[in-house]
Formats: C-alpha cells, sequence, structure tokens
C-alpha cells in the first residue's frame, strides 16, 4: 500500500496532497493496466485470490471484531470474494466480454461503409466505496473492486469507516499480490477518510465511481459525480425492501413453510442485508400466530456498528409510531447494543395511503406485513413502490394473478424471484444486482455476476485504421482467438 500506514486501530485521513498521489499513481498506472492482454489480467486477479485465501487467517478475526459476524459467515463471506476473482479471470480469457465486432468495408451495403471495428476498453482510475455489511464481498477487494480491475481499470478504494483495520490489511495483500504478479506500480490502493471520499469524487483523474451503501449517503455522492465540470459514470447501490407477494393459492397450499422462510430471510445477518425482504404481503385471513412466536422466539445480535445501530432505532422508531401499522413483536435493543427483532402489520389501503412512510428501507431486523383481501389489488402496489433489487412472488402455477405478478416484479426491480427467497446473491453469468433508483443510480448494469465488468468499459470504433496498426483483437488474423462477430454474425476468426 502507497498512503502511509496508521497507527494500529487509529482512525487515520488521508490528506490532499496523499490523495493527489495516490490518484496520479493510478492515471500513470491505466494505460499499462489497459495495455495487457486479457489473459495477463486474468493471472493477476487469480494472483490476488491465492493471495487472499493465504491470508484467511489473519484477515478473518478482523473482520470478526469489526463487523460482529461469526466466524464462519467471514469465512464463507471471503470465499465468496476470491470467487468472484477467480470468475473474472476466466471471463478475461473468455473474451465475449470485449464485445469486438469487424464490419469490413462495404460500397454495396444500405449505406455506404467504410472498414468500422469496434470493442470495448477500460474506462480509467476507478474510486469505490466498499459496504459496511459486507466486509470483504462488497469492500476493498469486492465486486467492484474486482469487475473494474478486470476491466484493466486502476482502483482507489475509499476505506469504509465500519472495517479500517480490515480494509489496510486487505489493501496490503492486494497490492503485495499485484506486485508479485508484474502489475503496474498504481493499480490498486486506499485512502481513508468523509473528506477524502469527496474529494476522490470530484478529482479530475478519476473517471468512475463503484458504491455501495446508504441511500443519503450515495446521492451525495452520485450528485457530486455529475455536478462536476466533466461528469463521471457513479455506479451506486443505495436502498432496498424487496417485497415479497404471497397470493391466496400459495397461502392456502403451503402457508406455514412460507412464513417460516420469510423469518429466516428477514432476519438473515441480524436483517442487514440489502436483499433482506422487508415487506410481505399476504391475504387477510392468514394465520400469523406462528411468524410472531418465530419473531419473539429469536435471541438479539448485534450489528454492524453504533452508526448502524441508532439509524436502526430511528427507523424503527419512525415505522412502529406511525398510526397505520400495528407492532406484533417489539424487539430491543440489549446492554451490548444487540437488537432483538421487530415484526409490524398494516393493511394494503394503509400502505397505499401512506406509502412513503411505510415503504422506507429500515436497515436492520424489522420487516411489515401488509395484509390485504382481493388480490387482484395487489396489482396497486406497483404504483407505490420505487426501484427495487428484487421482488418475490410466491404462488402457484396456475396463479391467475402470477403472471401479472412477476410483470409488475420485472418492472420495478432488477430480479425476480419465483417460490424463494431474495437473499443470496449468486456470482453468476445470468445475476442482475441492480435495478430503478433508489435500489441503485444505473439501472442498466448489475454489481454483481460477470457482466459486472461492462460498468467499466466504454466502446471505440477504429474506421479505416491499418491492420497493423489495430488493436489485436480487431486485426484480421485475430491472434488472441477472441470471439467477434463479422458483418454481425457470430465469428470465431
Amino acid at each position: 500500500m502507497n498512503t502511509p500506514p496508521p497507527t494500529h486501530g487509529i482512525p487515520r485521513e488521508t490528506t490532499p496532497e496523499e490523495l493527489d498521489a495516490v490518484m496520479e499513481r493510478a492515471a500513470a498506472a491505466a494505460p499499462l493496466l489497459a495495455s495487457l492482454a486479457p489473459a495477463e489480467r486474468a493471472r493477476l486477479l487469480r494472483a490476488v485470490a491465492e493471495a487472499l485465501d493465504t491470508a484467511a487467517d489473519d484477515l478473518v478475526p478482523l473482520a470478526q471484531e469489526e463487523a460482529h459476524y461469526p466466524e464462519a459467515r467471514c469465512r464463507g463471506e471471503l470465499a465468496r470474494t476470491t470467487f468472484q476473482l477467480r470468475q473474472f479471470a476466466e471471463v478475461l480469457e473468455e473474451g465475449t466480454y470485449l464485445e469486438a465486432m469487424v464490419d469490413p468495408a462495404d460500397p454495396d451495403w444500405g449505406t455506404p461503409r467504410p472498414d468500422v471495428r469496434r470493442l470495448l476498453v477500460p474506462l480509467g482510475p476507478v474510486v469505490v466505496f466498499g459496504a459496511s455489511n459486507f466486509p470483504f464481498a462488497f469492500s476493498t477487494a469486492g465486486g467492484d473492486s474486482a469487475s473494474a480491475l478486470a476491466a484493466g481499470c486502476p482502483v482507489v478504494v475509499k476505506a469504509h469507516p465500519g472495517h479500517p483495520r480490515l480494509a489496510r490489511r486487505t489493501t496490503e495483500v492486494v497490492v503485495a499480490a499485484l506486485a508479485a504478479a508484474g502489475a503496474p506500480e498504481g493499480s490498486f490502493d486506499l485512502v481513508e477518510g468523509v473528506e477524502a471520499g469527496r474529494l476522490a469524487v470530484l478529482h479530475p483523474l478519476t473517471r468512475a465511481v463503484g458504491f455501495t451503501g446508504s441511500i443519503p449517503g450515495g446521492r451525495a455522492l452520485f450528485d457530486l459525480a455529475v455536478s462536476r465540470p466533466d461528469p463521471i459514470p457513479f455506479y451506486g447501490e443505495l436502498g432496498s425492501v424487496n417485497p415479497v407477494f404471497v397470493t391466496r393459492a400459495a397461502a392456502t397450499a403451503r402457508g406455514g413453510e412460507i412464513l417460516t422462510g420469510y423469518a429466516e430471510s428477514a432476519t438473515l445477518g441480524s436483517g442487514q442485508f440489502c436483499t433482506k425482504p422487508g415487506v410481505l404481503f399476504v391475504p387477510e385471513d392468514t394465520k400469523l400466530d406462528t411468524l410472531i412466536a418465530d419473531f419473539e422466539g429469536r435471541a438479539a445480535t448485534p450489528l454492524l456498528n453504533d452508526r448502524v445501530a441508532d439509524g436502526f432505532a430511528r427507523g424503527l422508531d419512525s415505522l412502529s409510531g406511525h398510526p397505520a401499522t400495528e407492532v406484533l413483536v417489539q424487539g430491543a435493543r440489549d446492554g451490548d447494543g444487540a437488537w432483538s427483532p421487530s415484526l409490524l402489520r398494516t393493511d394494503l389501503d394503509a400502505l397505499l395511503e401512506h406509502a412513503e412512510a411505510l415503504l422506507e428501507e429500515c436497515f436492520g431486523p424489522a420487516t411489515l406485513v401488509v395484509t390485504y383481501a382481493d388480490e387482484r389489488r395487489l396489482l396497486e402496489a406497483a404504483g407505490v413502490l420505487q426501484g427495487q433489487l428484487t421482488v418475490t412472488v410466491h404462488g402457484e402455477e396456475d396463479d391467475a394473478i402470477a403472471p401479472a405478478l412477476l410483470a409488475l416484479g420485472a418492472s420495478v426491480a432488477g430480479r425476480v424471484v419465483w417460490n424463494g427467497w431474495p437473499t443470496g446473491v449468486a456470482v453468476t453469468h445470468a445475476m442482475t444486482h441492480g435495478g430503478p433508483y433508489p435500489a441503485t443510480t444505473a439501472p442498466l448494469h448489475t454489481s454483481v455476476g460477470s457482466t459486472a465488468i461492462r460498468r467499466f468499459l466504454r466502446p471505440v470504433t477504429y474506421q479505416s485504421v491499418p491492420d497493423a496498426l489495430l488493436p489485436e483483437v480487431l486485426r484480421d488474423a485475430n491472434p488472441l482467438g477472441v470471439p467477434r462477430r463479422l458483418n454481425g454474425a457470430p465469428a470465431t476468426s
């Protein structure tokens, strides 16, 4: 790590001068990293993954201490992190991500055309703001960093204040692994402090920003990114209540199973998953006794930090104090700062009338049950639901309402779940972890899965450039063997 390390455990603010030096190193590294063949960048990613796996016994205790997660959760999340890196290495070697296209000159084309050839190139230095609730998978070496590095962009991480020592140590491991593998200096670095983060977004050498966090924080940084003289892409994951719709037929067929599954999903990780199902729509005659007992029987668990706990307390007070809600289970904060889960209830009419207050994300162990009389009226929720990461439908295949509910989900969310639960975001090619605002600031993209790399690439077309001067990917011989389109059709050469 190039930034001078602080005294153990003592917060440190990166100065503007240090930030300038970090960004200048990143800018100098950018053309060198971009010029590496995809297979070479794949080798760098695998070196980082191997180094992180090797450092697990050093990193996991830091994550346990700073994020208050059990060891199994931390080790699983670290394994997910290194899996992401290795998956992007495979994406690079396969080559389709470059979207290479070759259209040779053709005077008889619909409109006469010159020789034009297109591919995607890296944006340049990317600033990444990590998440508090995923200290590995969505933080320092997490998905945003992995996809930016895979794209060929140097990464500057703004350390999350919830786990600063883990961020520093992770950065040391990543920087050392990249250096040993031959990456250019400045390919990865860390800065700390609120002001450093703000200045990093505004820095003239920053070309894009990845963010995972709260709606207020993300929106403030997004506004900075677009206020620049040269606005830059801001890929923010902000907030979502991830509604769950249960049809009458599903409630009749397996209501108890659905309620048990909901309780498990909603309280997973103390309710601190971005995909936590926070609103459950059920028929008004659904017996909630088992769900209430389930919530009452769950022990208090610690939240990430005092800031998160205080924010949760304010959100819970607002939700439970609203005249349209009924408290079914009142969670409480114990002497160690841990919270037991809360369960509240309202009805569909009240939700539609007070949507702004009742559908505000409550980050932590609290959820809202919404009862309905006529399931056809569930479609009215589309008018009040903002953008979501997920929408879940529990139904039967012959449910008349099911197609419309699935269409509702697709209209407001990036992922629609059928008879399952949204917690758990598979790192796979077809995954979409995104959605319309305020779920994200960039609904065209995902932050999980192989297509997350697309955020940090831009298209360039070469027109009438001699073959020997073209990037290798676009040359007639295609020496790298990258999948391409020739005259719009898939081609292997």
